[in-house]
């Protein structure tokens, strides 16, 4: 009897001590959901957690084989050391919120899709709550770097590659299928080392930031449309130095244009999907153009192409769902109301709704956008430097661009921004009616889809260093602050910028007070260092956007109150 007590008793303490590890756990599991409207449904949100964009960064079984230099599985905590969310509805156990495995069963590989970077969570006095279609928090470099020593690790111990390629194949692997994995390897590293080595900057972009045009533009020119095998063209391979915030996605699909330089137009499906296809073609989607003269666009650019275009239409109709997330604290309604009063001023009496005010812009049926003004108003201007790279057109020499009227080949030496266009533009023009004869091909460039998916981006260059301003819809829970994310609350962003911090820890506490960033910090130990308007190109300046700066304090404080209600 007594062994039999002990037993229940040890079973019951071992209850207990898995009940309390598993506390933080489900604590995290059951993060508050903001309110988003009535369209931002569970089903809404899980499939905006797992829908596949066509992004492949390797084969699933090779992540879930890899091992961080203290031995930990690389994919070990679902990735939140990083940042990156619990997704306790993942069909892939352990894959955190946004990144995919895709592909035939057996055979998978894992990718990332749009809430991986459009996804949040916000510390509020220990409590946690989830905001979809937020600014992620995460820091991207990091995990790209770290990505990158666990496959060289693999590549140079025969140890490590043995225990490596056991996993991967299975016991017992034969040669011949360990060196034919071995070349694989070494190809996949070859390509992604040399973007690593090239592309990621120091200092490094730090949590909530990435340069994500470069990231594309160095993807697309530098890696898919040089010869086969590598398809490698490094010389195109710049430094990712003009770090922007990410954006929230909420409304996105309403502006006029979007991209923080204001060059994607918005308005109809195809408009949406040319967006997002420049996107996923910059986040580790296979993607190899081939020259075919048989064929109008000169290229075939779908053989060789893992972009899931209805995936894409999805998610596009999963952000159309997605409301602006509505503060979840008290309000000062007398305040705000006062604040309201205050925000619909002129810009030049120290309001907002000259640029930010919800009003219909171009007209796209057939969605009616808001007007979203792309104006110069003294911030870093960097992000145009990258805007400006040229690079080796490739396979691509000679394509036309089908975004400009009429249209114009690549030069074999042309704009990063002609590449990209060409290459998204003539994928859909493709894709729209893949045709055997060159006669219904060139039918479908004269399509009244294709007529609108030419009008994707903007193609003249505007006067100044400009950058989209967005209806402030949901803007309390998208801190840090201007495109580059360089001013922590919405509070500093309302003094002048002489006097804004010159420092600041990102993280996610959150200061509801000051609406944004917290003082102090837990997660990432990284701290911001920005520049003054004496290096406005920096990239990291907090420079600009002097608006509401000479306000006084007390309609500081009420414009502060209304901007929570938005």
């Amino acid at each position: 009897m007594k062994a039999l007590t002990d037993s229940l008793a040890g079973r019951l303490l071992l209850v207990a001590l898995l009940v309390v590890l598993a506390v933080p756990l489900l604590t995290r599991s059951r993060t508050p959901k903001i309110d988003q409207g009535p369209n931002w449904t569970e089903a809404a949100r899980n499939d905006f957690y797992t829908r596949d964009q066509g992004s492949r960064i390797m084969p699933l079984a090779w992540m879930q084989a890899l091992k961080q230099p203290n031995g930990e599985p690389f994919l070990a905590d679902s990735l939140s050391r990083y940042g990156y969310l619990p997704n306790a509805s993942s069909p892939t156990p352990g894959l955190p919120v946004g990144f995919v495995a895709a592909g035939p069963a057996g055979s998978e590989s894992i990718g990332m899709t749009c809430s991986a970077c459009h996804t949040r969570e916000i510390d509020v006095g220990g409590k946690w709550y989830r905001i979809d279609g937020g600014p992620a928090i995460v820091d991207f470099q990091t995990f790209l770097a770290d990505l990158d020593t666990s496959v060289h690790a693999v590549l140079t111990s025969d140890a490590a590659f043995g225990d490596f390629a056991r996993a991967v194949l299975g016991p017992p692997p034969t040669r011949l299928d360990q060196a034919s994995l071995r070349d694989a390897v070494n190809l996949w590293y070859l390509r992604y080392h040399t973007l690593m080595e090239k592309a990621l900057p120091k200092p490094a972009w730090g949590p909530s930031r990435l340069d994500a045009v470069a990231m594309i533009f160095n993807r697309l020119t530098g890696l898919d449309i040089g010869q086969p095998p590598s398809h490698l063209i490094a010389d195109n391979i710049k430094p990712a130095a003009a770090p922007v915030r990410y954006p929230f996605l909420w409304n996105s699909p309403l502006q006029d244009w979007t991209q923080w330089p204001g060059f994607a137009a918005n308005g109809n499906d195809e408009l949406g999907l040319a967006r997002n296809l420049g996107e996923v073609y910059g986040v580790f989607a296979d993607f190899h153009p081939r020259k075919d003269p048989s064929s109008p666009l000169q290229v075939d650019y779908l053989t060789n192409n893992s972009a899931n275009f209805e995936g894409l239409g999805a998610l596009e109709g999963l952000v159309r769902k997605l409301g602006p997330p509505k503060w979840p604290f008290a309000i000062d309604r007398v305040l705000a109301d006062r604040g309201k009063t205050i925000y619909e001023r002129t810009a030049a009496q120290g309001g907002c709704a000259d640029c930010h005010g919800i009003r219909p812009g171009n007209p796209a049926p057939p969605y009616q956008t808001w007007a979203t003004p792309v104006l110069d108003v003294g911030t870093d201007s960097r992000e145009w430097d990258i805007l400006q790279f040229a690079v080796k057109t490739g396979e691509l020499n000679g394509a036309p661009d089908f975004s400009q009227s009429p249209p114009q080949p690549l030069h074999p030496v042309d704009a990063a921004f002609r590449v990209l266009a060409t290459s998204v533009v003539g994928s859909i023009a493709q894709q729209l009616r893949p045709a055997p004869s060159a006669q219904a091909s060139g039918a479908s460039l004269n399509s009244p889809q294709m007529v609108s998916v030419k009008g994707a981006f903007r193609t003249a260059a505007p006067s100044g260093f400009v950058y989209e301003s967005r209806v402030l819809q949901g803007i309390w829970a998208a801190a840090p602050y201007l495109h580059n994310g360089s001013v922590p609350t919405l509070a500093e962003l309302l003094k002048p910028d002489t006097k804004r911090v010159s420092s600041f820890k990102v993280g996610p506490i959150y200061d509801i007070v000051q609406v944004g960033l917290a003082v102090e910090q837990r997660k990432f130990d990284y701290t911001l260092q920005t520049t003054d308007c004496s290096d406005r190109n920096s990239g990291n300046s907090r420079c600009g956007h002097n608006y509401g700066t000479g306000l006084p304090e007390e309609d500081k404080r009420a414009l502060l109150e209304y901007l929570k209600t938005l």
